[in-house]
């Protein structure tokens, strides 16, 4: 990775607020909005990638999810978009829709569409100011 990709950290630095039902993805300290996310990549106001993902290059890089609830998968619909990070420079993990990557393996799919974040762009959506300075620091060591 080039120099070019470290991120800048702001010393007065907003949180994205939570509401009650917003949905969050949680992977240690690094909250994010994922309800915030997709309505602002819906009005508009965040423009990220879109590709399809190969979903058994996905599952030979990834691995399967061994926490997900069963019972749910039944339920899910694949046709909905999922939504990628880049959590460090070049690897990007699934932060909305593991169910739906996961049933649509299991049904043989060759391919499920997705949004694809960047990392740069989720700095607006850490829900606490200690997420965001994990993820600068995590993401400039991997820089």
């Amino acid at each position: 990775m080039t120099q070019s990709r470290k991120i800048r950290l702001k010393k007065l630095y907003v949180p994205c607020p939570a509401k009650e039902n917003d949905e969050i993805f949680r992977n240690g300290v690094f909250h994010f909005n994922i309800s915030r996310i997709l309505e602002d990549i819906h009005c508009g106001k965040l423009v990220v990638d879109k590709e399809y993902v190969d979903i058994n290059e996905w599952f030979k890089w990834h691995g399967h999810h061994s926490s997900l609830n069963e019972d749910h998968l039944p339920t899910v619909n694949i046709d909905s978009i999922i939504v990628q990070a880049e959590i460090r420079p070049g690897i990007f993990s699934i932060i909305h829709g593991n169910h739906r990557i996961e049933k649509a393996f299991r049904l043989g799919k060759p391919s499920i569409y997705s949004y694809k974040l960047k990392g740069e762009q989720l700095i607006p959506y850490f829900i606490t100011e200690k997420g965001y300075q994990a993820f600068v620091e995590y993401w400039n060591s991997k820089c």
